[in-house]
């Protein structure tokens, strides 16, 4: 399987670099994602459970950054094993180009699978790659707007979280005030 595709962030190289290197915001990012620990310099045990048209599986891994160049690229190599599933092995290489709006985000990856997932078919498993690319820069994306948003926005957040815990505050008292229907039967 090949696939590439390029991603605009709004948020600066430095930043994305930054989040990318980050194994918790990774396994954030990763759907079905459960760990994503460092073992060493640039290589990571990762876990994660996948579902691919009828096959589903706890897939158990490694993951190896080689190629650094901070804060631009890197190529990352995987290699997973999901029992009876399969396995799945490849690399990827990422690169970030900064520009007026963030950055852009440039990825290819070359992947092979084998086992019960390969029996799915080509199509079925390059759909399922691509759902899983679209639904990872999903989370990235809005990972990176919650952890870089800009103070403003934190400001005005908080203004308004103000003025919502006012009126709650202020309910129950206009509630006291006012008499219900049952006041008629009080003695």
């Amino acid at each position: 399987m090949d696939m590439q595709g390029t991603r605009q962030l709004s948020v600066g190289q430095e930043q994305a670099w930054e989040a990318l290197n980050d194994p918790e915001v990774l396994k954030k990012c990763l759907a079905g994602c459960d760990r994503f620990e460092s073992t060493g310099d640039g290589q990571y045990a990762v876990g994660m459970a996948v579902k691919v048209g009828p096959v589903s599986a706890k897939f158990s891994g490694k993951v190896l950054l080689s190629d650094i160049q901070p804060p631009s690229s890197y190529t990352i190599s995987f290699e997973g094993q999901g029992g009876v599933a399969g396995f799945g092995k490849g690399a990827s290489s990422v690169k970030l180009t900064p520009n007026e709006q963030g950055c852009e985000l440039a990825y290819t990856v070359q992947a092979q699978v084998g086992g019960k997932i390969a029996q799915l078919g080509q199509r079925l498993i390059d759909g399922a790659a691509k759902s899983m690319a679209d639904d990872f820069f999903k989370r990235f994306d809005a990972e990176m707007q919650q952890r870089f948003a800009a103070p403003a926005d934190a400001d005005a957040d908080a203004d308004a979280d103000a003025d919502a815990s006012d009126a709650d505050a202020a309910e129950p008292a206009a509630q006291a005030a006012k008499p219900g229907w049952f006041s008629r039967f009080k003695r």
